[in-house]
C-alpha cells in the first residue's frame, strides 16, 4: 500500500483508508472485518457517526486475533463541532479512545470549523425551537491548542481538519505550534479543490477527499433525516468519460475515480459495507491512468456548482461566521 508521510509526526498514512459515514453498527463491524482481511490498514470515523464502537470491536477482534499489531493500523477520528470549545476537547476525545478501545488515535480531526451548542441529554447539536441549529461562535485556534495539549500527552499522534476553506487553514498553520498535517474534504471529479490543493502543497499539508465516489446515497440521508433536498444531484459513477475509461482499462468505474484521485497526490476514503467492493476500492495500483486520460478528467472539475456537501441541511449554518463556503 502506498503512503504518505504527514508532516511534523512522520507518521506514514495509507492513501486508501475506509470511510465509515452512516455505516450502521453491526455493518459498519462487519466491514471493518473484510477491510483488515483484504490489507486496509487505515480506517476513518468520526464521534458524529456513531459507530465508533462497533469500529472498536472489530479492530480489537484483529488485534486479538494476532494477525496484526496496533502501530499497523492508522486510525482516523474527529471532534465534533458540538464538542469545538477548548474546554470539551479532551472530554470527546476520551470518549472516542474508549469506544475505539484504543490508547491513542493515529489522526484526530476538527471535524467543522463552525460550532454548534452541546445538548448534554444527547451528545448532540442543540437545536432551537424554530428549528435552526443553536450556533456557538468559538476560536478554532483556541481550541486546536488544546488538541495539540493532547498530543503532548501522548493521546494522538498528528492533527489535522476537515471542511476547512483556504483562508481558515492558513490562520490556523499561522498561529499554531503543531501544523495541521492533513486537511480532509470533500473531493471527487466534479469538485477537485485543485487553489486548496495547491495551498496544501505549498504548506505541507496531505489532502484527505471524502466522498471521492460523489457520495450517490447522500441524497436519500439528506431528504431523510433533514428533509433537504439537494438540486441536481450528480451521477459522476454515470459519466459517460468515466464509464468509456473504465471499459479502456477494464476497470470498474468506481476505481476510475479513485484511481484519478491517488494519481493527483490525494488520500480517498470510499466508504463501503459491501465486501466485493471494498475489495475493489483498495485495487487501484495494478494499474495508470495515462496524462491524456487524467486530463480529461481533471476537465470534469465543476469548481462549487459540483459541491454535494455545503451544510445547509444544518438550518441556519450559512449565518456562523466560520461557515466555509461563503459565496463572495
Amino acid at each position: 500500500m502506498k503512503t504518505i508521510k504527514l508532516l511534523g509526526s512522520g507518521l506514514e498514512i495509507p492513501v486508501v483508508g475506509l470511510g465509515t459515514w452512516r455505516a450502521q453498527p453491526k455493518e459498519v463491524e462487519n466491514a471493518v472485518k473484510v477491510a483488515l482481511e483484504v490489507g486496509y490498514r487505515h480506517i476513518d470515523t468520526a464521534f458524529n457517526y456513531n459507530n465508533e464502537d462497533s469500529i472498536g470491536k472489530a479492530i480489537r477482534e484483529w488485534l486479538d486475533s494476532g494477525k496484526g499489531k496496533r502501530e499497523d493500523l492508522f486510525l482516523t477520528t474527529k471532534l465534533p463541532n458540538f464538542g469545538n470549545r477548548p474546554k470539551d476537547v479532551e472530554r470527546f476525545l476520551k470518549i472516542s479512545l474508549e469506544k475505539l478501545q484504543l490508547s491513542y488515535i493515529d489522526l484526530y480531526l476538527m471535524h467543522m470549523p463552525f460550532s454548534f451548542h452541546l445538548n448534554e441529554e444527547t451528545l448532540s447539536p442543540a437545536v432551537n425551537p424554530d428549528g435552526c441549529f443553536s450556533l456557538d461562535v468559538v476560536d478554532f485556534v483556541e481550541t486546536w491548542k488544546v488538541m495539540e495539549e493532547q498530543v503532548n500527552k501522548g493521546l494522538i499522534k498528528a492533527l489535522g481538519v476537515s471542511n476547512f476553506n483556504g483562508e481558515q487553514l492558513q490562520r490556523l498553520y499561522n498561529n499554531s505550534v503543531i501544523k495541521p498535517a492533513v486537511l480532509q474534504v470533500e473531493s471527487h471529479a466534479y469538485l477537485q479543490q485543485k487553489n486548496l490543493r495547491e495551498l496544501c502543497k505549498k504548506l505541507g499539508v496531505a489532502v484527505t477527499a471524502y466522498s471521492p465516489l460523489g457520495s450517490p446515497e447522500a441524497q436519500k440521508h439528506f431528504s431523510t433525516k433533514y428533509n433537504y433536498t439537494l438540486e441536481n444531484f450528480p451521477n459522476i459513477l454515470g459519466h459517460p468519460l468515466v464509464n468509456e475509461l473504465a471499459q479502456k482499462y477494464q476497470k470498474s468505474p468506481g476505481q476510475i475515480l479513485l484511481r484519478h484521485l491517488v494519481q493527483n497526490g490525494v488520500i480517498v476514503i470510499p466508504k463501503s459495507t459491501n465486501p466485493d467492493r471494498i475489495k475493489s476500492n483498495i485495487d487501484l495500483f495494478n494499474f495508470e491512468l495515462s496524462e491524456e486520460d487524467l486530463c480529461k478528467l481533471n476537465d470534469l472539475d465543476q469548481g462549487e456548482d459540483g459541491r454535494i456537501f455545503n451544510f445547509l441541511f444544518f438550518k441556519g449554518v450559512e449565518n456562523h461566521p466560520e461557515y466555509p463556503f461563503k459565496k463572495t
